[in-house]
Order: structure tokens, then C-alpha cells, then sequence
């Protein structure tokens, strides 16, 4: 059977080619630890872990390597350190906050269904690297000194902008060239930035600093998977210019024509018809839909829609998606699982189309065919066995400390004090409580609401 898979490279559906059968590498770039991942975090990490699952049965799980990274040193991480442990040394706070983000990425993507990558690297393990990556680049005239950075030239590369069919000219048309003097073009992007004494940095040819974020993947890419690998994945908002930048610096580092051969990238996510945001309200972290929905429900209502088209978030689809799965559950309860149904299998090789594996699924399931449906849900990873899909016990609920928990937490927001807000935050998911902030029509004030869990 063979996989197709849409290249964003090519903006075309192309049939699935590794580079070595008995090594297919894919890279998928994770999460920044600076704060809990949000729902639409969890997007890339179960349409991937899909296609992960997929490969290995495909080409057998010995051989294929998976890598998620982990950004660990950025400007973001910095502020979250100095906003959250004020006083702390700002190494030891960075530390705490990265520990804790990354433990909580874990757990949630856990809870999802996802397996964990063959590799999950660090960029703080990579920092020799990156500063010998920046040296090649130098060395071969694609990157220059300036007012203490080291900058990638662009224009030194003919076919920069060709994944996200951006022209060089059309960036440099009404760029704000005052405000970056020292760029020698307005899209130049930073490889290398010096630190002050306060902010963490390393030893390099151009004295103490750290990386930009693009230099980071090019880097932990290079280091597991080789110069050129088969597939790099990650959300839309990435192709410009994170994956654009990580392509230029890699394709003239090794000098090669591509850096990985299939590009695919996941749509945006929107909550009940509206983006994201915390100004709206309705921003919501991966570890407060686990509090209120069984992490298979999650995951199948996440691949209900079809990977690279945006998807509405919505409490309507979520109770929908916990209804089929608990018909399915009663199906499949005591059943052996049977290989996984080839048309199914067809389905998800035709580019992840999980909405037609799903239709095959319920065909299947009102055929009564149990063991090949047990089967199919696994290779999506959907284990209904171990999936807790009941109707939780009542959560004995202490109203006046939650209503005081949530006034305290309001003013902790309107002092600007995001961090005790924060702690009051996971206090309450502790006692059961899951809350969502709502904007006042009216007003434009930002009230609380809360509800117990499922």
C-alpha cells in the first residue's frame, strides 16, 4: 500500500518515497516550555503521533525514527523565570519553570494517546552544535557579524522564501529598515545573540550568548536524523518563517537542495467559532480539557477533522465524540483484536484521511465486525480497554472556598500578578474545578465562571 502524503513544498499530494525503507526519519517540532500547553499544542502531537503509528506499520517499527524536540532556552522562558520566582537566581528559575512545563507536556500528551518520540532532544544538549552550524555559515558567506549578533543573509540564498513562496522583494518592499540598522536585509533573522550577565548564555567565537530559535531545529535535525530526512512536520503558523529559516540554514550548511523531502503542516484550531485568546476568554490549556474529558475523546474529536483543514473546538463535538466511543467501547469489550482493516489502513494512507477511516470505523462497527474495528482504533491509537469513558463520580465541592479561590484569582489577574493567578488556577483543577474566563459583551469585563469536572 502506498502512503501519500501532501507536500507543502510542492503544495501537491506526492506518493510517500522514503530515502532508506529500513530508516524513515521524521521530525516534528515540540514545544517551547515556558506555560502549559494549549489545546491547539495538541494538535501537531496527536496528527503526528498518527502518522508516526501509521509508518511503523507501514514499514515496521524497528524502522522508523521519530524526533519531537524540546525548546528549552528562549527569550519567553526567560520572562516566565524572572515573572514567576523573583529572587531566584536566574539559572535556577529557568530550570523550575522549564522542569515543570516539560513534566506537564508530558503528562498531557500521555493522557492523549500519544506515544513518546524515539528521540525527544533538548536544545540546551545542542549548543556546540548550533555554534559550529553558524561558523559553517559564516565561513561560507551566508551569515555575518553585526551590532553583536550573527545574522543569516538571505539574499545569499537565490531560492529563500520557496516553502512558504514568499520573494525576498516582496519582504523587502516598505520594511522598517530603521528600526534593524545593522541588517544588511529586513529579513535577515538572528542565528546568534549576546547575553547580559543576567541572562543565561554560552561560551562562542562571538562571546557569551544563545541561539535564535530557527538554528535550534536545523540543529537537533542534523544531529538524529542526518543532513537530509524524509519528513518534518509541525502547525501552519510555522511555515513562515521558523520552518523557511530552518530550511535556508540547514541547505547552506550541508549544501544540499532540500533539507527534508516531505513538508506537512496541520490547520489552525478555533474554539466554539472563535480563534484563541485569552483576551476572549476562551484560551484553554491541555490540562483543563483533560480535567473535564477523557483524553480518548479529546484525541478522537481532534481526528474527526481532517489534519490540515482548521477545526472548531466545541463542547457539542466533544459530547458527540464521547457518545460514539462509548457505543464502541460496549462493542469491543472482550474482544481480540484483528489486524487492522485494510480499507481503514487505505484511508489514513491517503494523506491521514482520518474522517474517511472514521466513516470506515462506523461502518464496521454497525456491521458488528469487533475485532477488526478494536484493531483499526489502536493503530489510530484509541486503546478503548484502558480508557476510562464513564460517567465520573460526583466531585464533593466546598462552594465558598471555590468562589473564594475565584475572586482571588480574578484579582490577582487585575493586579497583573499571572503568576499567582496561575498557582490559584491549578489549585482549583486539583479540587475538581474547571474554569473558563468570559468577556462581558456589555462591559468588556472578564468575568470567571466555573464548573465541577466531568
Amino acid at each position: 500500500m502506498t502512503l501519500r502524503i501532501y507536500n507543502t513544498l510542492s503544495r501537491t499530494k506526492e506518493d510517500f518515497r522514503p530515502l532508506d525503507p529500513a530508516n524513515v526519519r521524521m521530525y516534528v517540532c515540540g514545544p517551547t516550555v515556558y506555560d502549559f500547553a494549549h489545546i491547539g499544542n495538541a494538535r501537531p502531537a496527536i496528527v503526528f503521533d498518527v502518522l508516526f503509528r501509521l509508518l511503523r506499520h507501514l514499514y515496521g517499527e524497528a524502522h522508523v525514527t521519530y524526533v519531537r524536540n524540546i525548546t528549552d532556552v528562549d527569550d519567553k522562558i526567560n520572562a516566565r523565570a524572572l515573572r514567576d520566582y523573583p529572587g531566584v537566581p536566574l539559572n535556577d528559575a529557568i530550570r523550575r519553570v522549564t522542569e515543570t512545563t516539560y513534566q506537564q507536556y508530558q503528562k498531557d500528551v500521555t493522557a492523549l494517546g500519544c506515544l513518546p518520540p524515539t528521540v525527544q532532544p533538548r536544545a540546551t544538549e545542542h549548543i556546540k552544535g548550533m555554534t559550529e552550524m553558524i561558523s559553517t555559515l559564516i565561513k561560507r558567506g551566508h551569515a555575518y557579524e553585526a551590532a553583536g549578533e550573527v545574522l543569516f543573509d538571505v539574499a545569499s540564498m537565490p531560492d529563500y522564501g520557496r516553502l512558504s513562496q514568499r520573494k525576498l522583494e516582496d519582504q523587502q518592499a516598505g520594511a522598517r529598515i530603521a528600526v534593524d540598522a545593522h541588517k544588511k536585509n529586513p529579513g535577515d533573522f538572528v542565528l546568534w545573540k549576546q547575553s547580559t550577565p543576567d541572562e543565561p548564555g554560552w561560551d562562542s567565537p562571538w562571546g557569551r550568548g544563545r541561539p535564535g530559535w530557527h538554528i535550534e531545529c536545523s540543529v537537533m535535525s542534523k544531529a538524529h536524523l542526518g543532513e537530509v530526512f524524509d519528513i518534518h512536520g509541525g502547525g501552519l503558523d510555522l511555515i513562515f518563517p521558523h520552518h523557511e529559516n530552518e530550511i535556508a540554514q540547514s541547505r547552506c550548511a550541508h549544501g544540499t537542495d532540500v533539507m527534508a523531502r516531505y513538508w506537512m503542516h496541520n490547520g489552525f484550531l478555533q474554539v466554539e467559532g472563535q480563534k484563541m485568546s485569552k483576551s476572549l476568554g476562551n484560551f484553554t490549556t491541555i490540562a483543563e480539557v483533560l480535567a473535564q474529558w477523557p483524553g480518548a475523546v479529546a484525541r478522537y474529536n481532534m481526528l474527526r477533522t481532517h489534519y490540515r483543514q482548521p477545526i472548531d473546538w466545541t463542547v457539542a463535538s466533544l459530547e458527540d465524540s464521547q457518545k460514539v466511543l462509548r457505543d464502541w467501547k460496549q462493542g469491543v469489550e472482550g474482544v481480540a483484536a484483528a489486524a487492522p482493516d485494510a480499507e481503514c489502513v487505505e484511508a489514513l494512507s491517503d494523506d491521514l484521511n482520518t474522517h474517511a477511516a472514521f466513516t470506515r470505523l462506523h461502518a464496521l462497527a454497525k456491521a458488528g465486525e469487533w475485532a477488526a474495528l478494536k484493531g483499526s482504533l489502536l493503530l489510530i491509537g484509541l486503546d478503548l480497554d484502558a480508557a476510562n469513558l464513564g460517567e465520573e463520580k460526583p466531585v464533593a465541592v466546598d462552594e465558598v472556598k471555590v468562589n473564594t479561590l475565584v475572586a482571588a484569582r480574578l484579582e490577582a489577574r487585575k493586579a497583573k500578578n499571572f503568576a499567582e493567578s496561575d498557582r490559584i488556577r491549578d489549585e482549583l483543577l486539583a479540587l475538581g474545578i474547571l474554569i473558563k474566563d468570559v468577556k462581558d459583551k456589555a462591559t468588556g469585563e472578564i468575568k470567571t465562571e466555573w464548573e465541577v469536572r466531568r
